[in-house]
């Protein structure tokens, strides 16, 4: 039935942050293989979250590409030196960490997804840091590229329209630290969704109800023929990989036509 899911929405990329497979879900991915050759075979993207710590070999990106199927993808976290440590700006220095990054991530070749740019809670808009960071990024890299920012003041219409003009799409979080940042802003030829777990972050499942709405959400963007991410990354205690199945399963019987309401902050 999964597999069936899988083709059933070739523009949907659907998985975890990482590739554990809890004990609990081993016979959802059966058969022989390191634990992303058999996580690929069944969800349809991943998001690689330890870039964001430390930087990997090309040679492991290439292995990690190596282990997937034709179709999956892998969305990358840019470094914290980035994000964190420079808050974006340092110009000369933030070119450089971009040039080593994407020279690693870049590994990947066709299996690489979108770059995910995510914020600290403290880091607040400011144009010119903004402007300057991604034209730096834009210079070096064309493709997808999504943001988490979690700082109020990025939600607000000038910042929106910033990562409009740089295709820059601004990812929907649950837990959210306010409304918009639980909505898709920014650039609308995309829309990515990272559900940290709620009401424990981390750690608590969704509801199957929550699943069911998450589902017809994402698939009134498909119908509209936007691609669509989410990424589930309450994985302290193996709650992510069911939810990914769960979310997956439902995108299989979902009605591509649906264009109804659904709960505000999934919209």
């Amino acid at each position: 039935m999964v597999r069936e899911v899988m083709g059933t929405h070739a523009d949907a990329w659907i998985g975890t942050a990482g590739w554990t497979i809890p004990k609990a879900s081993t016979s959802d991915f059966a058969g022989d293989g390191t634990h992303l050759q058999r996580y690929a075979r069944v969800l349809t993207g991943a998001e690689i979250n330890s870039s964001f710590y430390r930087p990997h070999k090309p040679s492991t990106y290439e292995k990690w590409a190596a282990a997937v199927p034709a179709g999956f993808r892998f969305a990358v976290k840019v470094p914290k030196e980035i994000t964190h440590v420079q808050r974006l700006g340092g110009g000369g220095e933030v070119a450089e960490i971009l040039e080593r990054f994407l020279g690693e991530a870049g590994a990947l070749g066709p299996s690489l997804g979108p770059l995910l740019v995510q914020l600290p809670p403290s880091l607040a808009f400011v144009p010119a840091v903004a402007k300057r960071f991604f034209t730096t990024l834009r210079r070096r890299f064309a493709g997808p590229v999504v943001c988490e920012p979690r700082h109020a003041t990025w939600f607000l219409p000038e910042p929106q329209a910033l990562l409009t003009s740089f295709h820059v799409a601004q990812v929907a979080a649950d837990p959210a630290l306010s409304p918009a940042a639980a909505r898709p802003g920014g650039w609308r030829g995309l829309v990515y969704y990272r559900w940290h777990g709620s009401p424990t972050i981390y750690r608590s499942q969704y509801s199957p109800q929550y699943l069911d709405v998450l589902a017809r959400t994402l698939t009134g963007h498909l119908a509209a023929g936007t691609p669509v991410w989410c990424i589930f990354d309450n994985t302290a205690e193996g709650a992510a990989i069911a939810d990914a199945l769960g979310l997956l399963t439902r995108l299989g019987t979902a009605p591509v036509t649906y264009r109804g309401d659904t709960a505000a902050h999934l919209s």
